[in-house]
């Protein structure tokens, strides 16, 4: 298509949420808030939500104390409740890392 031809609408206003990047900082503002709501006041303080790849929530925590606590104890639990939360998102589980690793 040359610059004079006129262009749809859809696809000027599809080209530019891909050029500005309005889809991803949705969908990691819906993510972060997905998260938040799973894992209550107290661990969403402490974590944040990174991405999910393959299935794999990956969640970045900022104590390696709470890192321990969240791997051992707690993440089935948040897996399922998350799973619940956003069953669209088809998150078979969830990974915690260190901050910084």
């Amino acid at each position: 298509m040359s610059a004079r031809e006129p262009q749809l609408l859809s696809q000027a206003i599809a080209e530019l949420i891909a050029v500005r990047g309005f889809a991803r900082t949705r969908a990691a503002s819906d993510l972060e808030q997905f998260w938040n709501q799973t894992s209550g006041p107290t661990w969403s303080k402490a974590t944040k939500p990174l991405r999910i790849t393959r299935g794999v929530l990956h969640v970045e925590v900022q104590s390696s104390a709470l890192l321990g606590q969240l791997t051992a104890f707690h993440a089935p639990e948040l897996t399922q409740k998350f799973q619940q939360i956003a069953p669209h998102l088809k998150v078979k589980s969830i990974k915690f890392r260190l901050v910084g690793t």
